[in-house]
């Protein structure tokens, strides 16, 4: 997982994550592909929640170093 967090962005991740999103609305989905794209989905989330908490560090950090 360390090793794709480098290789995609947040923004990848996310369209990504509608693309999975789509698929589920479909009328007759396989289970098997669903149980696949299920677990990658929730890779996706992950890698992006740790991208957001990473910026919102960043963003704090900021913030304090100029509000001194």
């Amino acid at each position: 997982m360390a090793q794709e967090k480098n290789k995609i962005s947040f923004e990848k991740a996310f369209e990504e994550l509608e693309q999975i999103n789509e698929w589920f609305q479909q009328e007759d989905i396989n289970l098997d592909e669903g149980l696949k794209k299920f677990k990658r989905g929730m890779e996706l989330v992950k890698l992006c929640r740790e991208r957001l908490k990473e910026i919102d560090n960043k963003f704090h950090d900021i913030k304090k170093e100029f509000s001194e």
